[in-house]
């Protein structure tokens, strides 16, 4: 339930080196990036991902790091931008089982959509971890979680999260 603004100011240039030096001083050995989305930008913030992901390799190469993106609007060149920047696990949540995502997320976003930004980022990096994760409490059925787990396998996606949802504001889904 994040406020949208009309007119985003541009990413802050210095962020993706700000963002470095922050993460390599905490002495953590894993970090998850992401972002609201930023449909304002030609490439979605693709480039920003990467070169975040980068600056975070130069100063602590064994760290790990996972991109969790939004679909970048369907634009698979971005998809790859993020992929090949060097990171260690794609996340991309697919939010919903299938038969609920005209009930439960934008229009602009499907589940469609959402498998091919998951599968274009393994077939970019074979090796690279890809993950997912569903929202559970909306009334599907086991069959039809089972069903989205078993389309994910078969786009390649190694790690599957389910989660409980939980009603942001009495305007959202119950």
């Amino acid at each position: 339930s994040v406020k949208t603004a009309r007119n985003p100011p541009a990413p802050d240039a210095d962020e993706p080196s700000n963002t470095a030096q922050a993460i390599s001083d905490w002495g953590i050995d894993y970090v998850v990036l992401t972002s609201v989305d930023r449909d304002d930008l030609h490439d979605g913030g693709a480039a920003h991902f990467a070169k975040t992901v980068r600056e975070i390799k130069l100063r602590k190469p064994k760290l790990l790091v996972e991109c969790l993106t939004g679909d970048f609007g369907g634009d698979l060149q971005s998809v790859e931008t993020v992929a090949c920047s060097g990171l260690d696990v794609y996340a991309h949540n697919i939010e919903v089982v299938p038969e609920l995502q005209a009930m439960i997320r934008d229009r602009r976003a499907n589940f469609a959509q959402s498998i091919s930004v998951l599968k274009r980022a393994k077939q970019t990096k074979p090796a690279l971890l890809t993950k997912t994760s569903i929202m559970l409490g909306f009334g599907e059925s086991d069959g039809q979680v089972q069903r989205a787990m078993d389309l994910c396998r078969e786009a390649g996606v190694d790690c599957f999260t389910l989660g409980q949802y939980m009603q942001p504001t009495k305007r959202h889904v119950k």
